[in-house]
Parts: C-alpha cells; structure tokens; sequence
C-alpha cells in the first residue's frame, strides 16, 4: 500500500528540501513585511490627513499669516512649518521691502513651501519602496522554488524509476506551493503600493493647499504693509 502523503501546507513545508524551505520562509517574511508597512503607514498617512485638512481650515480662516502661525497647532506637522517658515522670512526681509520689492520675499517664501512640501511627501513615502520590492520579486522568488522543487521531482522519479502519479505529485505539489506562497506575498503588496500612492497623492493636494493659503496670507500681508506705507 503507497505511502500516504500530507498535503497541507505544514506538510508540504516539512517535506520540501532547505532550498524550497528557504524560500517559502523568505516570502512568509516578505508577506509580514507588507502587512506591517500596511498598518504603520495607514495609521501615519490618516493622521497626516486630518491634520493637513485642519491647517487648511485654519489657514483659510486666518486674516494675516501672524495670526495663522500662532493659531495652527504648536504640533510638528507640514503646515505649521510652511506658516512659521513663511513668516520668519517675511520678518527677516522687512526692512529690504521698501527698496527691493516683494518679488525677492515671494520667491524664497516659494521655494521655503516646495522644499517643506517636499520633505513631507519622502517621509510619507518611506516605507512604499517595501511593498514595490515585495510585488515585483516575490512571484520570481516562488517560482524560483517551484522550479526547484519540480527539479527535485524529476530526480525522484529518475531514481525510483516510476511514473506513478501517487509517487511523484507530492513532490511537484511541494514545489507549486513556492509559487501559491510567491503570489500571496505579491498581490496583496500590490494593491497596497497602489492605494498607498493615490492616498498620497491626495495628501499632496491638500498639502498644496495648504501651502497655497500661507503664500496668499503672505502676499495680503505684503499688500497692506504698502498701503500702510503709502
């Protein structure tokens, strides 16, 4: 009577070679990795949200950029650093408007809002290139094992000198669940990759936003200064 085999996939693990057994043990890590990016970087990007849509807010209520940097949050978040950033270079340049015009202001007070902008997003992103790795290797992993186990097979029927499909499907099923594993790390690292970089791109409207809002608050408080002085 022919051995029986266990086909669960525990015993398909013990069955497998060191080979297979490596790679299946990557994918699982690879597949823990993604769930883990998943859950830090949902909490970080739905706390990012809120408070970028609550700067926003603020800013737009805001009548001078004074009265916004003190009202936003003392919290470090993008747009409390573009307001305060905004109006210390305002503050530094106030003696030079007379004479140099506000162009010179609106421009470093630009360039201050992109490169906070800029930072903002590489730190929401940290983290993403995991998912993009994971999604493109993990299927090449798992078929590296498939083919490995498959080769593995052959040898074993070589050997036994049989064709007998009792015999030589276990260890072909042993090798296709490299590819199962490969494919279960790989889908779901997809669609996060994907959902993570829309959720960030709306992120970065908002941020653009608010950062539009600080260079009108700028602008206002740059027109009054002249009326004032006229």
């Amino acid at each position: 009577m022919p051995e029986a085999h266990d086909l669960s996939p525990l015993g398909m693990y013990r069955k497998a070679d060191w080979v297979v057994k490596s790679v299946m043990i990557t994918l699982l890590v690879a597949s823990f990795l993604t769930w883990t990016v998943w859950l830090f970087k949902t909490v970080e990007l739905a706390l990012a949200r809120w408070r970028v849509r609550r700067a926003g807010r603020a800013l737009r209520g805001a009548e001078t950029l004074a009265a916004a940097a003190q009202g936003l949050p003392r919290r470090a978040d993008p747009a409390t650093f573009m307001a305060r950033a905004v109006l210390e270079e305002y503050s530094r340049s106030d003696a030079a408007l007379p004479q140099a015009g506000a162009e010179g202001v609106k421009e470093r007070a630009a360039s201050l809002v992109a490169r906070i902008e800029g930072q903002a997003l590489a730190r929401l992103r940290r983290g993403t290139g995991i998912l993009a790795t994971v999604g493109a290797v993990a299927p090449f992993v798992g078929l590296f094992g498939t083919v490995w186990g498959i080769m593995n097979a052959f040898i074993g029927i070589a050997e036994t000198k049989t064709t007998n499909l009792a015999v030589v499907a276990p260890g072909i099923a042993e090798a296709l669940f490299a590819t199962a594993i490969g494919l279960v790390a790989a889908i779901p690292a997809v669609v996060i990759y994907n959902h993570f970089t829309r959720a960030i791109g709306g992120y970065r409207m908002h941020l653009q936003d608010a950062g539009a809002a600080v260079l009108r608050l700028l602008s206002r408080d740059i027109d009054f200064r002249k009326l004032r002085g006229a």
